[in-house]
Order: C-alpha cells, then structure tokens, then sequence
C-alpha cells in the first residue's frame, strides 16, 4: 500500500516536487509527507494562521469580559493533525531548533501536550513556507 501512495505521489509532477521539499525536513517520512499531500491539498497556498487552522492547531480561547478561560485546540482535519503527532515527537528529541523550543516551553511550566502541539503547528507552518517558496529544507547557517 505505501509503494502505491508513493507512486501516486509522483506521478504528477508539482506533486512530486511538493513531495521532494516535504521530505527533505528531518524528521518528515515519506508516509508523513503522503498523509499531507492528501490531507492538505492546498499546502504552500495559505498563510501562516490559514494552515494552522486548517490542521487544527491554531488556539482557541475561551473569554467572556472578566473570565479567561483555557485556550485548547478543535475543528480542522484530524487527520493531517494525526499525521503531525510522530513528527512532533522526533523533532522534540533530535531537531536542533524545535527541541530547544520545547525544552523552553517544558521549562517554562507549560504541560508536555501542549508543547507537542506547538511543535505540530511549527511544522506544518514550515513546510507550507518551503512548499510556498518552492525549496527544500537546509539547515541554518549561523
């Protein structure tokens, strides 16, 4: 099945491409980079709070006058968040940049779940960025 997907994937050839630049991030799999070319047709053609709602990881906070309440995640395509899950946890151990992110956001009192969360948002923001800019991940250059 997952020689199937891959061939579908580069049968065409933007999609192909698409495939190429998801694949090039560390910690994004082949089978993750299917799951948003499906999930996610539209990658590389919305903004930064666009794709983060459509996948479902933008907060939403709950208020009333005085009353704050806990923001929390909802709505979007549970699917393509399923399919961020995995990612999030290899980049929160072995990316450079995201695991001082999390190590921050753990640091900073903030529950392992929500960090994760974090984490699964920046990641779809970057790679609808590189789709947008047509290239592929490198690393930065200090």
């Amino acid at each position: 099945m997952e020689a199937a997907l891959l061939d579908l994937a580069r049968q065409c050839r933007k999609r192909a491409r698409v495939f190429d630049i998801l694949c090039s991030i560390p910690g994004l799999g082949r089978v993750t980079a299917v799951a948003i070319l499906v999930e996610c047709p539209e990658i590389g053609t919305l903004t930064r709070k666009q794709i983060a709602s459509l996948a479902g990881l933008a907060p939403m906070t709950r208020q009333s006058g005085q009353w704050r309440g806990k923001a929390f995640i909802q709505g979007g395509r549970k699917f393509l968040r399923d399919a961020l899950y995995m990612p999030a946890l290899v980049a929160a151990r072995y990316s450079t940049d995201l695991k001082q992110k999390y190590q921050a956001m753990i640091s900073d009192g903030k529950p392992a779940k929500v960090a994760l969360t974090t984490l699964m948002r920046k990641l779809i923001e970057l790679d609808n960025a590189l789709v947008r800019q047509d290239r592929e991940w490198s690393p930065k250059i200090a």
